[in-house]
């Protein structure tokens, strides 16, 4: 029988009050205090981020400060640069491939809450899991919502609100984001 945790990162309606899922949102308050307290690149710097995010690689680098609920369930690639005052709430879980550049105070939230009034009163949610692919762009102030997929080398433009998944190649702007056209590769060839 999964417990609330399990059920938390497998995208069921779980409770957030319960001991596993809010002991470890508790334990993470800890990690972050410790994370957002050093130096990029500062000598405790590596050490907090992995403590943090335990997979993540020696390549990547978070700017603090940084929020998010249990670092646990984020899975990030090498070689990403995630910028300043970024908020991840990642109990859906959070996907991001190589390359890839979150820019400032981006969020990416995989809460849903229950759209039943009366069931949104109670102590649930679902996570639904965010995955930004390879050589992606997120310009700052992004919002991606719960269950997105955004595709690979797709750039996101400053403030835009992500709703529905992107598709690969795709430069995706507005509120909500729609794409505004396809990125073929060509931008980076000389002419």
């Amino acid at each position: 029988m999964k417990n609330e945790y399990d059920k938390m990162t497998s995208g069921e309606l779980y409770d957030y009050t319960a001991p596993e899922t809010s002991g470890s949102w508790f334990a993470c308050r800890e990690r972050l205090r410790r994370f957002n307290s050093e130096m990029p690149y500062g000598e405790g710097y590596r050490a907090a981020l992995r403590e943090l995010i335990p997979s993540i690689p020696d390549t990547t680098a978070i700017y603090p400060p940084f929020q998010c609920d249990h670092g646990t369930p984020i899975k990030i690639g090498e070689y990403v640069v995630v910028n300043m005052n970024c908020v991840f709430l990642d109990g859906g879980g959070i996907s991001i491939g190589d390359h890839t550049l979150i820019g400032p105070s981006c969020g990416l939230y995989t809460p849903q809450h229950p759209i039943d009034y009366i069931e949104r009163r109670k102590t649930v949610e679902r996570g639904l899991k965010i995955t930004i692919g390879r050589d992606c762009w997120l310009g700052g102030g992004v919002t991606v919502c719960p269950g997105v997929t955004i595709g690979d080398r797709c750039i996101i433009a400053a403030g835009s609100v992500v709703v529905h998944d992107i598709p690969d190649d795709s430069l995706a702007a507005g509120n909500p984001a729609v794409v505004k056209r396809k990125l073929n590769g060509t931008e980076n060839k000389p002419r």
